[in-house]
């Protein structure tokens, strides 16, 4: 553990190598660590020219009386160092999860949705909160990639998470924040000693503290081991080799798999861990091998890890698209020449083709819309008309991607079902005239899979 005072010198090791990335994106709650953390990055982008952008995120949960007050202090401070501000004001949604583990899915979906493959988001956890962390992992039984606790880097969406102040303890974050004279917000919840992570801070680890001072720097270099012992592991081939479906998702067969429990968790561990995902909670994790176990192969068991999910779908778990929680939004308006990028979908485009196709009117403008259901189509190529159900069931399109899947109309007329099919309708061209093209509709949809 660095013993200097706190620096944004201190930091430029770990910022270097980063300084060729996109936007820098700060997770700012107003509180001390994110406080300091935002403070000594902008001291740093103003010490070194042509560092990249600095954005600072706040996500207000409305968990607090004082929610609104604390965003204006962060607004407040921002502009004092010239820094833009993003505020986030979401609904926590603790259906099937405690409320800190729901808050925390809110923020990381935001997070998510905000990074491109370029950027990089910044988070303030210090040595500190890594200890506890640890701790806390311990006394639930978490296993080796658990008790590495919070890597200093990881991918997070399409972009990077970092924590540059792991090596850092709260002290000297304090003792930055004093001597630069900074305002930082108190969460009154920090106080409450019914929270584990607060009864471990305030009444388990100063008694440790007496006993060995040096606890900390122990408990850190005890990290880095596991963290490297995880990490060879994951290099180990355990289990089938994993895969990418159809449709760009991430995957795990489970032909060949023992069906002992213990294997399954293994192999899903090496996985997840190959990944560069978190850890499930080890009786999530438990349940999840239980259903894949024991319900029907035509049941598809699925695993909320909060920031991300499982699902499995014949005889293969897979890594769901970002966003978890996905919901269809409202109408778009596709032209040619006028792409649509959407979170959770991807990018759509209408682009020009020699065979077939529609038949599109200068500046003519069709409609995407999402499943309500009932919808019907006749493909082209086929006699007889079927639902979009039954074209999407033969088809072995995922589950998770019918509800994202988007739908070509003009007025109330289905002219495509996604890139599957082009329906019979009025715009249906077969063969463009000589000098003219018809136009069909495009979906990347493999670059909104999370990077790994």
């Amino acid at each position: 553990m660095p013993n200097d005072a706190l620096t944004a010198r201190l930091l430029t090791p770990q910022l270097s190598p980063l300084a060729e990335s996109g936007r820098w994106y700060v997770a700012f709650s107003g509180g001390l660590d994110s406080t300091v953390l935002l403070h000594l990055l902008h001291s740093w982008c103003q010490q070194h020219p042509g560092a990249p952008g600095l954005v600072a995120v706040h996500i207000n949960h409305g968990l607090q009386a004082e929610a609104d007050v604390w965003q204006v202090h962060c607004q407040r401070f921002c502009d004092s160092l010239g820094v833009e501000l993003l505020a986030h004001t979401i609904a926590v949604d603790t259906e099937g999860r405690g409320l800190e583990a729901a808050a925390r899915a809110g923020r990381y979906q935001v997070f998510e949705g905000l990074l491109t493959a370029t950027d990089t988001l910044f988070m303030g956890h210090h040595l500190d909160d890594q200890v506890e962390t640890f701790f806390l992992r311990l006394l639930r039984g978490a296993g080796l990639q658990g008790l590495a606790a919070m890597p200093a880097s990881r991918s997070l969406g399409e972009g990077a998470l970092q924590r540059p102040l792991l090596a850092f303890s709260r002290e000297q974050l304090a003792a930055y924040a004093g001597t630069q004279q900074l305002s930082y917000v108190e969460d009154p919840s920090n106080a409450d000693i019914g929270l584990d992570r607060n009864f471990l801070r305030q009444q388990v680890l100063p008694v440790l503290a007496t006993r060995w001072p040096a606890y900390r720097g122990n408990v850190e270099r005890a990290v880095q081991h596991l963290a490297m012992a995880a990490s060879e592991l994951g290099q180990q081939q355990i289990g089938p080799e994993p895969t990418l479906g159809d449709w760009g998702d991430p995957g795990l067969p489970l032909a060949g798999l023992s069906e002992g429990r213990e294997d399954l968790q293994l192999a899903l561990r090496t996985w997840l861990n190959g990944l560069g995902l978190a850890m499930p909670d080890r009786s999530l994790l438990v349940e999840f091998v239980r259903q894949l176990r024991e319900a029907g192969l035509t049941a598809s068991p699925r695993l909320d890890c909060g920031s991300y999910a499982l699902q499995r779908y014949r005889g293969t778990v897979y890594l769901l698209p970002a966003p978890v929680n996905w919901q269809p939004p409202e109408e778009l308006t596709l032209m040619p020449g006028q792409p649509q990028m959407l979170a959770g979908v991807g990018e759509l485009e209408l682009v020009p083709t020699q065979g077939a196709g529609l038949a599109l009117a200068p500046g003519q403008a069709l409609s995407i819309r999402w499943r309500r259901g009932g919808e019907r189509c006749q493909p082209v190529g086929r006699q007889q008309g079927l639902s979009v159900k039954q074209l999407l069931q033969e088809a072995a399109v995922p589950p998770w991607w019918r509800q994202r899947l988007p739908l070509l109309f003009t007025g109330e007329e289905l002219l495509a079902v996604a890139d599957l099919c082009l329906c019979r309708s009025s715009l249906l061209r077969e063969v463009p005239p000589a000098g003219e093209s018809n136009w069909i509709l495009s979906w990347n949809r493999n670059s909104l899979v999370p990077e790994v």
